[in-house]
């Protein structure tokens, strides 16, 4: 998988292409990791329109992101949720646990 982030107005985007999953997860924490040190950064956006898989790890994964955001005073939404990725997010109730968009 590949992360390329975007930090504006705040809001740090982490935008992810490919296969989301346990093989991602030391750059996806540098990732985040990055974004919730950065000061002036308010929100992580994680962007899943590049997305076409994602395993339990995953979900793990973005617990432990929201977590994290939690103690830092920060907030975390997952945006441009598609097909089987949205289907996983929604069966496992992230909607009440993150800000979500399609």
């Amino acid at each position: 998988m590949q992360i390329n982030t975007v930090t504006t107005d705040g809001k740090a985007v982490l935008k992810l292409n490919g296969r989301f999953d346990f093989h991602s997860h030391r750059d996806f924490r540098t990732a985040y990791e990055h974004a919730l040190d950065e000061a002036g950064v308010q929100a992580i956006v994680i962007d899943f329109q590049d997305v076409d898989y994602l395993d339990s790890s995953a979900l793990g994964m973005l617990l432990l992101l929201r977590e994290k955001a939690e103690a830092a005073g920060k907030s975390v939404a997952l945006v441009s949720l598609q097909g089987m990725v949205k289907q996983v997010l929604e069966i496992a109730n992230f909607g009440k646990l993150f800000s979500v968009t399609g």
